[in-house]
Parts: C-alpha cells; sequence; structure tokens
C-alpha cells in the first residue's frame, strides 16, 4: 500500500502573487482521485510533527523565534511568506508529512509526502520559501533512532538543495546530490557532496544522460540504505523560473530511472513534491501527477 501525507488544515491567508503555487497541493490530490490512480484509503493526515525531532536538525533559539513570530523583517523577507501561527503549523504539519513517509518507506518500500521538499531552509534561518527543511528533519530522525546507516539525498529541484547541503556538510552520513540550474537560486551555492549545475536550456537528452549516468554510482559507491527524493517538477520547460527545457515526458522518465533504481536495489524511498511554477496551473499539477503514476506503476 502507497500511503501519501496530505492535509488542508492550514490553508495559508497569502497575498495574491503567493497564492498560485499553493493550489497545487490539493489539484494534484483531486485529480489522482479522479483519474484513479488514487483512492481514500491512499491517503492521511500526517499531524504535527513534534518540535523535539525538528530541534535534533534546526537551532532551539531559531525555532523559538519562529513560533513567537518574531523574525526581523530582513529574515521574514528573505523566507518569502508573510509570518504567521498557521504558517508555522503549516511547516510543521510538511515536516512531519516527510516523517510519515520515511515510516511509511521502510515499511512498504516508498512513501509520500504530497508537501515537502522545503531544501532552502537551514539549520538557524529561512530563506526561498522555506522556513524548516524536511528531509533534514527526518534524515537526522532516521540517524538518531539507527534505523539506517547512510542516507542519499536526490535533489532535483531546479534549484540547488543548498540548506539541506549546508546541514550535512560535515555529516559523512548523509550523501547530497543536487542536480540544478547553474544560473538559478540561489545565487549563493552551498556545497553539496555532488553538484552538478546545468546550463540554461539543458534538455531531456542531457538532463536524462547527466541523472542515469550518476545515480547508479552513487547507489554503488556509497551504499545508501534509505534515499530522499526532492521531485520538483520546475525543470520542466514550461516553467516560469526554471530555465531548463526539459519536457514533461522527459520529467517523468526522470522520476522512472529514479523509483525504478530506489525499487530494484531494494532501498526504502521517502519522496516530496518540492518546486513547480508553470503559468499554467494543470501542466504543474500533470508534472507532479506523473511522480504518483510512475510509483503505481512500479510499486503496486
Amino acid at each position: 500500500m502507497i500511503k501519501i501525507a496530505y492535509s488542508d488544515r492550514f490553508v495559508l491567508d497569502l497575498p495574491e502573487e503567493h497564492k498560485f503555487p499553493m493550489i497545487k497541493y490539493e489539484l494534484i490530490k483531486e485529480q489522482l482521485l479522479y483519474e484513479g490512480t488514487i483512492t481514500e484509503d491512499n491517503l492521511f493526515d500526517p499531524g504535527l510533527i513534534d518540535e523535539e525531532i525538528v530541534r535534533l536538525t534546526h537551532d532551539a533559539t531559531y525555532l523559538q523565534r519562529v513560533k513567537s513570530q518574531a523574525l526581523t523583517k530582513h529574515e521574514i523577507r528573505r523566507i518569502g511568506f508573510p509570518m504567521t501561527e498557521k504558517l508555522y503549523k503549516r511547516s510543521l504539519s510538511s515536516s512531519c508529512g516527510t516523517l510519515y513517509a520515511v515510516k511509511n518507506a521502510l515499511r512498504y518500500g516508498i512513501g509520500f509526502n504530497t508537501a515537502g521538499g522545503t531544501h532552502h531552509a537551514f539549520k538557524a534561518k529561512g530563506e526561498g520559501f522555506c522556513i524548516l527543511n524536511d528531509i533534514a528533519i527526518s534524515s537526522n530522525w532516521l540517524l538518531n533512532t539507527n534505523e539506517v546507516q547512510k542516507i542519499l539525498v536526490v535533489d532535483l529541484d531546479v534549484h540547488q538543495g543548498n540548506g539541506t547541503a549546508s546541514i550535512f556538510e560535515n555529516n559523512s552520513k548523509v550523501f547530497t546530490f543536487s542536480m540544478h540550474g547553474a544560473d538559478n537560486y540561489p545565487l549563493k551555492k552551498e556545497k553539496s557532496d555532488l553538484d552538478i549545475g546545468l546550463k540554461a536550456y539543458t534538455e531531456d537528452e542531457t538532463y536524462l544522460g547527466y541523472l542515469k549516468h550518476h545515480l547508479p554510482r552513487l547507489i554503488e559507491s556509497e551504499k545508501p540504505d534509505f534515499i530522499f527524493y526532492q521531485a520538483g517538477v520546475d525543470i520542466i520547460e514550461s516553467d516560469a523560473l526554471g530555465k531548463l527545457n526539459v519536457s514533461r515526458q522527459g520529467c517523468k522518465q526522470r522520476d522512472e530511472i529514479v523509483l525504478e533504481a530506489c525499487y530494484n536495489n531494494g532501498i526504502p524511498v521517502a519522496v516530496s513534491m518540492g518546486g513547480g511554477y508553470s503559468p499554467r496551473v494543470a501542466d504543474i499539477v500533470d508534472a507532479h501527477c506523473n511522480t504518483y503514476r510512475s510509483a503505481f506503476q512500479i510499486y503496486d
């Protein structure tokens, strides 16, 4: 059974410029239900993550300042969202969704969070619409509980996973692999264990070629016993921010390459959605739904 964390309890009251990217979450769920890829039995509300687990990754003072709405105007601008109590609770819910994706992956081989992928959050600061780093939080929980010994983060969002790279820079138990637009946000890149910076307008053949070359090699050399897959769809050619020319079919092939590698090697994988900013929300939703469609073909 593929289990999917989804919550609509913390819908944000956002300015118009921020509403558009957020509506995709409900639409992804509705599309997957409508076409029969999933049923209601696949869905569950993860609730809120225990702050004690969050503090395994994030600085306690930063966490308290977020919780008490005490960030400076500069810090809030860097995050990009107006700070509210609901936003904090949504971040806790999103992080809990990835934690449950991890637990379900350990049980079933794969687990999904319809949100998450907030890879621009650092230990003591947020940026790029990211407050808490869900992948880092769940990685540290896995290591702290001795569930696994080696983790591979496969971050294929068009933007470098700079927060994740920074958090695990000196941790040999977590290998961070980020394949992203070289000239895209963030302007200042952190150092992942492996960074593949892609030229603007990179197309399917080149993109998939890099992935097919590096992913099997990393699985062989690092021997991870858990994988996190950040499956942002802002790599597609219609994306307003991506600057790449990967087709939707190419993006689906990307998902298949990653998920088949996990399945064939018997490595549990937790999937977070990441970014997507095409002008037509239908393009974003379809690209994200392809990740689920691929998973159900491979795992069910």
